[in-house]
């Protein structure tokens, strides 16, 4: 593949959802637009499966996702499994986890708590579950704040999808980045990672808050590689804080070694795609 690099890659975009307990509607779509997805669910069974995929991929670490959706996705998972599932190679398996404050009396503490147990980041999905990014703003809910204030003491980069979602009952306002203005003022010491670009919607306003904010990065996941430098055509000027994900296994996403293909043959500079695959990712986690 031209201009890969030939070791390091880190897909900071996996999902490693219990999906067998999704909504029906949810479940439906996957199997519908995940080519294979009961094989690939079959293999995410076992961490040994993953690692073989990553390597028959070219990819050496790879972050795994795993958040609470109830209302939409059906889904709460218990981040104990994630954090034992990523033991199996602590050092390839990065565990990102999530706490939705809305059904969480001590938010706080349990970020605290998921640290202790080995969770390096956290997830927050606004359209899946059901607040803006920063609507810890006027009062409605403070264990937002919380949540990236401890965040923040404990150094753990926050993933904030942006853009829109697919799935049933997403809300698709929440999707809006601008919210990320005020977190990432608010929390200049927390590093936080704009999943998706604002993808199709906003890609003009998440590239000015980007290039407005420093402790903010672009994780191109979801984004097809054919779209990427038409909804971001100055991509260079943000090479240090772009960060490679695949969102795979999600709807559309063939694999991850076809998205790596396709984004290595795009018109990019060799430094680009060296800090896009390799470098920026070990700033945001460390090997």
């Amino acid at each position: 593949m031209p201009g890969v690099p030939r070791g390091g890659v880190t897909d900071v975009h996996v999902h490693l959802q219990p999906f067998e307990d999704a909504h029906p509607g949810a479940l439906a779509l996957l199997k519908d637009r995940v080519k294979g997805f009961a094989e690939i669910h079959a293999r995410l069974k076992d961490p040994r499966g993953l690692l073989d995929y990553m390597d028959a991929s070219g990819v050496d670490r790879a972050c795994l996702i795993s958040y609470p959706a109830k209302e939409v996705l059906g889904l709460d998972p218990d981040l104990r499994v994630l954090v034992q599932y990523a033991s199996a190679d602590p050092r390839r398996l990065i565990p990102i986890g999530s706490v939705d404050p809305r059904h969480t009396r001590k938010p706080g503490e349990a970020v605290e708590h998921l640290a202790s147990l080995g969770i390096r980041s956290l997830k927050v999905h606004p359209p899946h579950q059901l607040f803006s990014s920063n609507a810890y703003v006027d009062g409605g809910l403070p264990g937002l704040r919380e949540i990236y204030s401890t965040a923040e003491r404990l150094h753990l980069p926050v993933m904030v999808h942006t853009g829109t979602s697919v799935f049933p009952g997403a809300r698709t306002k929440y999707g809006d980045p601008m919210g990320l203005d005020d977190v990432a003022q608010d929390f200049p010491d927390l590093v936080l990672i704009m999943a998706h670009g604002g993808r199709p919607l906003w890609c003009d306003l998440a590239f000015f808050l980007l290039r407005r904010h420093r402790n903010l990065y672009l994780d191109i996941s979801g984004i097809p590689p054919a779209r990427l430098l038409g909804w971001f055509p100055r991509l260079e000027e943000i090479r240090d804080r772009i960060l490679f994900g695949s969102d795979w296994p999600g709807p559309d996403v063939p694999g991850i070694r076809e998205e790596i293909a396709a984004i290595s043959a795009l018109p990019l500079s060799e430094e680009l795609l060296e800090k896009l695959f390799v470098r920026n990712a070990k700033k945001v986690f460390p090997p």
